[in-house]
């Protein structure tokens, strides 16, 4: 197939928080982008002030045919995808209305029911890879292709082994857990595509004020969002990056794993 110039993303979860300031930012940088929602309509509501560019389409990760019909659809009017971000992310699937300290508090590893910590790991981990693996025949059909997921500095094991990190309490093991899994799929698929052309970074926004968190976070989604950005406007970074904020991760923003 002939590839054009424009450059084509897939952004999961991008109806709000930052999806949807990733979303503005590769709109901003001449980026066809398929903007993925649950809800098409929430999807529809907040891609409106971006232009034709943003194209709002109905995505649920954890829904295989979901996932057909966009990559489906992706295939018929692109051809190809140049960027996918995988954002779409859930804190817990428990009680609603809670604070971030109960939820967390519940998904104590020794406490958390099972069918809980499988379904947040369902989405977080296995349909994250899902959707990662249907895009990969797209993404092979671009010169220079990168996969950006937004994964979370509490999913770092060498961070919360350190008994003076003063957040290694919010290591939980649904949400917390869910993220060093992803950290370990997404490496080994990293080193599954290195001699391809496709690129796998991983990114951590910090602790951003999101539905995730029952917007208790202490940055605002504006700044949570500048180093998700950066990433997945980066081309030059190299294959198997983690990255987090400066304030956070310390110097050149590389977080361990």
């Amino acid at each position: 197939m002939q590839i054009n110039e424009n450059k084509v993303a897939l952004v999961s979860g991008a109806n709000t928080g930052v999806g949807y300031q990733i979303t503005k930012a590769l709109v901003e940088n001449g980026y066809i982008v398929y903007a993925g929602s649950r809800d098409l309509q929430k999807g529809k509501a907040a891609v409106e002030g971006l232009g034709k560019s943003a194209i709002a389409i109905q995505l649920d990760i954890t829904d295989n045919e979901s996932i057909r019909t966009v990559v489906k659809t992706i295939e018929d009017e692109s051809g190809y995808l140049t960027l996918l971000v995988n954002n779409a992310a859930v804190s817990h699937v428990g009680k609603p209305g809670r604070t971030m300290e109960e939820v967390l508090g519940s998904q104590r590893a020794s406490i958390v029911p099972i069918d809980e910590l499988k379904m947040v790991w369902e989405t977080n981990v296995f349909a994250t890879l899902a959707l990662t693996q249907a895009c990969l025949p797209l993404l092979h059909q671009a010169p220079n292709a990168r996969i950006v997921t937004v994964s979370s500095a509490l999913g770092s094991l060498t961070i919360n082994a350190n008994p003076e990190n003063p957040y290694r309490l919010n290591f939980d093991a649904a949400y917390g857990a869910s993220k060093t899994a992803l950290n370990g799929i997404f490496l080994s698929l990293a080193i599954d595509l290195e001699h391809t052309n496709i690129k796998v970074h991983l990114v951590s926004p910090g602790f951003t004020a999101t539905a995730l968190n029952n917007f208790q976070g202490t940055d605002t989604v504006e700044e949570g969002s500048k180093e998700p950005i950066r990433v997945a406007l980066a081309e030059d970074l190299p294959n198997v990056s983690f990255t987090g904020p400066v304030n956070f991760s310390g110097e050149n923003n590389i977080l361990p794993w």
